[in-house]
């Protein structure tokens, strides 16, 4: 009979130290994946549609990225609008808006639709503002680097339907696909330059947005060093959620600080959300600051004195009013068990839509919601 000896516990550490570290190398090695609903196949498929028309690609931007903000001359809370200053900067990034929000608009068609013509639309708006450089300008103000992440993190997002389908529509488009993907990185790390060694005080939803972006760049060219990046910064966010789940830096928004903590929670989810999908597990991050935070919000928007209290300004609930603004609900209950009542309040607020994330948050995290009362 043959006697098994004990392993001596050096040896012991050393193997599960190398079966650790072969395990991170293999993780690292993998091509990046976005969470497993973005493969749902196109629903329909359909050779054509008279009723289909694509609109008019919006002029690239190609200018510096100077806008003013709809905040101008406001104090430091940033919180009261300067409706002036607002339309001025509605129509100097009228082009950028109308591409976030178009691409994002055609992709959820094709996706449901299946349409040649819808895919030939979102390629030919993406290759044309990719030809021209769009975006690309390296003088800018903080209104101008924020319209930089929030359009890359929209466009990039949009694209993983199309990248990550079971359908495989980019299969006879590769190299629109390949011009795409150059554009997207090179913007990547324009973002990353922008929104990089910030001190902590000015370190707030701004920089959650740029994370994400990141991160859905990172998954559509499959590069792990923006990977890295946006994880590293969803780090420094979840240490910056105190014990009682509030972001220092969204309460010095006085009347706004609720409705600037629930805007800080979908980027943050989303990149948990992907990073989970790639082997990377944020959830306990600063003993899970991001439950906390949701928990925070969800408790504020019921009863938002606290909020008031804090802040010292009654709390404004116009945003909190709007269902897109509470997307982040989607990939928040994949990564956390939702109670009872949160899933209520997410079912009657579905289907979210929202471009910043990518269009139809519902038919990637819960698709099998009842489309039927659309």
């Amino acid at each position: 009979m043959q006697i098994s000896r004990p392993v001596r516990p050096a040896l012991l550490s050393l193997a599960i130290l190398a079966a650790t570290a072969w395990s991170g190398a293999a993780a690292a090695a993998a091509p990046l994946i976005p969470p497993q609903g973005y493969s749902a196949p196109i629903e329909k498929m359909k050779t054509g549609d008279h009723n289909f028309s694509c609109a008019a690609i919006p002029q690239p931007y190609t200018g510096a990225l100077v806008f003013r903000s709809k905040y101008e001359g406001s104090d430091k809370a940033r919180a009261t609008l300067n409706e002036a200053a607002e339309k001025a900067f509605r129509n100097a990034t009228q082009d950028i808006t109308d591409l976030e929000r178009g691409v994002s608009k055609v992709v959820m068609q094709y996706m449901r639709d299946g349409r040649p013509e819808q895919l030939d639309c979102a390629l030919n708006i993406l290759t044309t503002w990719a030809r021209a450089g769009a975006l690309e300008s390296q003088e800018f103000n903080h209104t101008g680097k924020s319209m930089r992440k929030w359009a890359l993190g929209s466009m990039s997002a949009a694209y993983l339907r199309l990248k990550f389908s079971d359908s495989r529509p980019l299969a006879n488009h590769q190299q629109q696909a390949q011009e795409i993907e150059a554009w997207f990185s090179k913007l990547g790390d324009l973002v990353i330059s922008d929104w990089s060694n910030l001190p902590l005080e000015k370190i707030n939803n701004h920089s959650y947005w740029a994370a994400w972006s990141v991160m859905a760049t990172a998954v559509a060219t499959n590069r792990r060093d923006l990977f890295d990046w946006a994880v590293k910064e969803f780090r420094v966010a979840a240490n910056q959620v105190s014990p009682e789940g509030f972001l220092p830096n969204e309460m010095k928004r006085r009347q706004r600080a609720l409705a600037y903590h629930n805007y800080a929670l979908p980027p943050l989810a989303m990149v948990a959300s992907f990073a989970r999908a790639n082997g990377v597990d944020l959830r306990q991050e600063n003993n899970a600051a991001l439950q906390r935070l949701a928990q925070r919000v969800l408790e504020g928007v019921r009863d938002p004195d606290e909020f008031a209290d804090r802040g010292g300004e009654k709390q404004d609930m116009t945003d909190l009013k709007k269902d897109p603004k509470f997307a982040w609900l989607e990939p928040y209950c994949s990564l956390y068990t939702c109670d009872a009542q949160v899933l209520e309040e997410k079912h009657e607020k579905q289907p979210f839509k929202t471009f910043r994330l990518g269009g139809d948050l519902t038919r990637v995290y819960d698709p099998n919601h009842d489309r039927d009362n659309q």
